[in-house]
């Protein structure tokens, strides 16, 4: 009796290890971006993973496409739900609004962003050739595939702009 609870608690315990995994996968770095997201936003930049935003700042961002950073990003509707649907399943859980409580638009304007790029010397960033912050790709080098991983990280030399 004692050895098949022992077996029903190990086989409970391993199904939520396995589902907890499947919910980590869907937020993982290297778990692949949609198609339609990738097509649509990575035409014009890197097509951002969802966890580099909250749930409300992606729904903001989504709200103003027409309006996109000054360029007219309107996607048609059937299009843009399963970018929708990416964008608020794989969100930050951890808010990213503005000091105003307001949701933040731009990635670079995170808190987290600029705690992660404080190693960042401002000579890169303040030289007028220089890459801006928004270009993830300059530095991090498989950021197409949605990895930010420091190990293909590679800071411009002085100079060494687009």
């Amino acid at each position: 009796m004692k050895t098949r609870i022992r077996h029903r608690l190990a086989a409970n315990a391993f199904a939520v290890a396995l589902l907890t995994a499947g919910a980590a996968a869907a937020k993982s770095p290297r778990a692949p971006l949609p198609a339609a997201y990738v097509e649509e936003c990575g035409s014009c930049h890197v097509a951002f993973p969802g966890r580099m935003l909250d749930a409300p700042s992606w729904s903001a961002v989504i709200g103003g496409l027409e309006r996109h950073f000054g360029v007219d990003a309107s996607v048609d509707p059937k299009t843009l739900e399963p970018i929708r649907a990416y964008l608020a399943s794989s969100a930050r859980s951890h808010p990213t609004t503005t000091t105003g409580g307001a949701p933040s638009l731009r990635i670079t304007e995170t808190r987290w962003f600029r705690h992660e790029h404080d190693e960042v010397p401002a000579r890169l960033w303040a030289d007028p050739h220089a890459v801006k912050p928004s270009d993830c790709a300059a530095c991090h080098r498989s950021a197409a595939e949605g990895s930010y991983s420091e190990r293909s990280l590679r800071l411009p030399t002085k100079g060494e702009g687009k």
